[in-house]
């Protein structure tokens, strides 16, 4: 029984000088809505970026939560997002200090960064202003979690439990392991609740492991859920934002796939667990298999 887990693509800040002395006010100050749209006005009519001719992007969608984010020396980009409650997967922020104007600033922002600002990555955008300093929040919005598609969590596990059957139709290597076709697994609402008490144990708690902080294991799980087990299996996942995703993930594992391919299993119980956050990434899911006595 083994994890995995992805870690989430945030990306530091980046910051550039202007030429001469600055001070930095404590209060927004007008202009940061002008940025924006200089931004926008550059991404459909670049020209060229590091002196080389550069190919259009779409505009970015202006959002109000990017444009509240404060990002200071020693502040993560994901937990100044996470304090305007905006769930990104991709984010990168850059800055200028000195300019007194938004066509100032983004000159100096074109120069040094136009790679950032022509990203098709990103869809999303909002500017802020502090004195002198002019920075940019480039965003691309986390997928809907579970919880938003799959709100009885019975759904998402039977979603897991079709992906499962419909790899055990199939012949299939795990790894250097070859499995034959293995008849398809029935869903057990007791496998289900151990899977569930486990992935919401994990983002409450925010760990990632298949012992619990209790200390107990699957096969203890499945038992205090009521299920007589003979044989019990698990596979857990983090950051996955839909069953098709955790499925895949699973089947691309060769420890996973060998649990989701085994014979031996002939029932499952699948859920997720979100974290209070709802930060992106900050999902859990658990598959618990079973042979019952």
């Amino acid at each position: 029984m083994r994890g995995m887990g992805r870690a989430l693509p945030f990306l530091c800040g980046l910051a550039a000088a202007w030429p001469g002395p600055a001070r930095a006010l404590p209060a927004p100050a007008p202009g940061a809505e002008q940025l924006t749209a200089l931004v926008n006005a550059y991404r459909t009519a670049p020209g060229n970026c590091a002196g080389r001719s550069a190919a259009p992007a779409a505009a970015l969608t202006a959002h109000p939560a990017l444009a509240q984010v404060r990002i200071g020396p020693a502040t993560f980009i994901e937990s100044a997002l996470e304090r305007v409650g905006y769930a990104a997967d991709l984010a990168e922020s850059v800055s200028v200090s000195g300019p007194e104007t938004a066509p100032e600033a983004m000159k100096v922002l074109q120069d040094k960064y136009c790679g950032t600002l022509l990203d098709t990555r990103f869809s999303a955008v909002g500017s802020y202003r502090s004195g002198k300093e002019w920075t940019v929040v480039l965003a691309r919005p986390a997928p809907a979690l579970p919880s938003d598609t799959f709100p009885d969590w019975q759904e998402a596990g039977k979603a897991i439990l079709a992906g499962v059957n419909a790899a055990r139709a199939s012949a299939r290597s795990c790894g250097g392991e070859r499995f034959a076709p293995a008849p398809p697994v029935s869903w057990n609402p007791r496998l289900g609740q151990a899977a569930l008490a486990h992935s919401r144990d994990m983002a409450a708690r925010r760990y990632f492991n298949h012992r619990a902080k209790d200390g107990s294991q699957a096969a203890e799980r499945a038992a205090r859920a009521g299920y007589a087990w003979q044989r019990v299996g698990e596979n857990i996942a983090f950051g996955q934002s839909t069953p098709d995703e955790a499925v895949a993930g699973w089947l691309d594992s060769p420890g996973h796939c060998a649990n989701i391919m085994n014979p031996g299993f002939t029932e499952m119980g699948a859920a997720y667990g979100v974290a209070a956050e709802r930060r992106s990434g900050i999902v859990y899911w658990t598959q618990v298999f079973g042979r019952p006595r």
